[in-house]
């Protein structure tokens, strides 16, 4: 059997007897700290090594806690990223082969295809002209147009 301490690579796999057994890792302390650490231990009345092993399972506990939330704010993150890179997909496509676009009175509920708000019947709205007539319908709000309205009237 070989014997493990704390510079083996982690890596290693251990022995099944050897894996119980506790290690001891040596290690540089300020003397303030051992001080602060061994009035801790006697207002606790156990062990500075205890105290030592206690305070390093919570501090790596915390650790692997503060990197799952970390992680899950990431994936979070990316997923959010994700599904905007889909909208500004979508935003693209609905005007892809729009040639101009007609100025309407709506006559029923609909909603603008970019983004979405609802448009009542009365509002004032554009619908989109293809190229070809067989591509889908596009309905947009004024806020919507690729160019302001009073802009395209003043020139």
């Amino acid at each position: 059997m070989s014997e493990h301490d704390a510079t083996d690579p982690p890596g290693e796999p251990e022995p099944r007897d050897e894996q119980r057994k506790e290690r001891v890792i040596h290690t540089r302390v300020p003397a303030v700290l051992e001080q602060e650490l061994k009035r801790l231990a006697g207002a606790l009345r156990v062990p500075v090594s205890n105290v030592v092993r206690t305070i390093l399972e919570d501090a790596v506990a915390t650790l692997d806690s503060v990197g799952q939330l970390a992680e899950g704010e990431l994936r979070q993150a990316a997923e959010k990223l994700r599904q905007g890179r889909g909208a500004l997909r979508r935003v693209a496509r609905p005007l892809e082969r729009v040639v101009g676009y007609q100025p309407l009175v709506l006559a029923r509920d609909e909603s603008c295809e970019l983004c979405g708000r609802a448009l009542r019947p009365g509002d004032h709205a554009f619908l989109g002209i293809r190229e070809d007539a067989a591509g889908p319908r596009v309905i947009l709000g004024k806020e919507c147009l690729p160019f302001s309205v009073s802009e395209e009237k003043n020139q």
